[in-house]
């Protein structure tokens, strides 16, 4: 999958330093209590560079693995090439991620990339960043957020 590139001073904060890059425990930690399916997935530290490997289940759960890591306090990359679906489809299309600008909501996001008219399509961003999103609201500066295909 590659190197994805994150904002190490802002996201969800694990320890008690303010720049301090988490641990791998407590990365897998937080992965896993989104119940995402990636038990299977370890987790190594590389500087501020967070290394995932192993087996997800299918690709949103890999691009969820992903941004759920990345938007944590002191991680600015997230390195997947190690992280692999267990049951890969070919008809699915390179993940595209987007990270959130000052004045965004996630009805400009979805015009921006589903086209003028569309703003009402922000629900399908929010269904496709849960259980890291719990309010289409409550989005922040810096925050990558997984935008996927309108089906249909």
């Amino acid at each position: 999958m590659g190197i994805f590139d994150f904002v190490k001073n802002v996201g969800a904060k694990l320890g008690f330093g303010d720049d301090e890059t988490p641990d791998a425990d407590a990365l897998k930690k937080e992965l896993d209590s989104h119940k995402l399916g990636t038990d299977d997935v370890k987790i190594e530290i590389q500087g501020d560079t967070a290394v995932l490997k192993g087996q997800v289940a299918d690709q949103s759960a890999l691009e969820k693995a992903i941004i759920a890591v990345g938007n944590t306090l002191g991680v600015s990359k997230v390195q997947a090439d190690e992280l692999t679906v267990a049951t890969p489809d070919a008809t699915v299309r390179e993940a595209v991620f987007y990270t959130v600008k000052k004045g965004d909501n996630l009805s400009k996001i979805a015009e921006a990339h589903y086209g003028k008219g569309k703003a009402s399509k922000y629900t399908v961003i929010f269904e496709a960043n849960k259980p890291m999103l719990t309010h289409p609201d409550k989005i922040y500066p810096g925050q990558v957020l997984r935008i996927p295909d309108l089906e249909g």
